[in-house]
């Protein structure tokens, strides 16, 4: 390979690396969007005794 080549495949792979550690840190809408899965899970479980207390008590 000659010398231009040998750097560019190296600036790719440096670049690559980078673009993977970057994807690696949750920024605020990861987090945000981890709350909200948060609030709609317990919401559903909430629901559900919900349901299953009124099933009981019309039994």
């Amino acid at each position: 390979m000659t010398k231009w080549l040998q750097l560019a495949a190296v600036a790719c792979v440096m670049l690559f690396a980078l673009g993977l550690a970057g994807c690696s840190e949750e920024g605020p809408a990861e987090k945000a969007g981890k709350k909200i899965d948060q609030a709609v899970e317990q919401a559903g479980e909430q629901m559900q005794d919900l349901k299953d207390k009124a099933k009981k008590a019309l039994e």
